[in-house]
């Protein structure tokens, strides 16, 4: 697969740049047959790797602006807790009877129901 046809690199190579081969603005189909592969994969990637992981990132954030005193949490060090105290960005969690450690509100993994505590 040819990223740069062998016409194009002749000319360029004579000084005569592209005038003699392409009329302005135009490109040849091979230049773009070329590059079609490579677009294609970047839309794979898009729609199978990057967009879902924005979509997992957005429904985090949103769930992290939700929590609340009561919910049940676990973090991402695999702590069980339920929600005391809710701050601008720390929550204090209470694992057992009056044990509360305080967290940043970005370890908390996910949101659980039911009791954990």
């Amino acid at each position: 697969m040819y990223l740069f046809p062998v016409e194009i690199a002749h000319a360029a190579e004579e000084g005569g740049g592209l005038g003699g081969i392409l009329p302005a603005g135009i490109l040849p189909a091979g230049v773009v047959a070329n590059f079609f592969p490579f677009i294609v994969l970047i839309a794979i990637f898009y729609f199978m790797l990057i967009r879902p992981q924005q979509k997992s990132a957005k429904k985090h954030r949103e769930m992290l602006g939700k929590l609340q005193k009561g919910d049940n949490v676990v973090t991402r060090g695999g702590i069980y807790g339920r929600v005391s105290n809710v701050k601008d960005d720390s929550l204090i969690i209470e694992i057992a009877d009056n044990v509360r450690i305080k967290v940043e509100r970005s370890a908390v993994q996910e949101k659980k129901g039911g009791e954990s505590a």
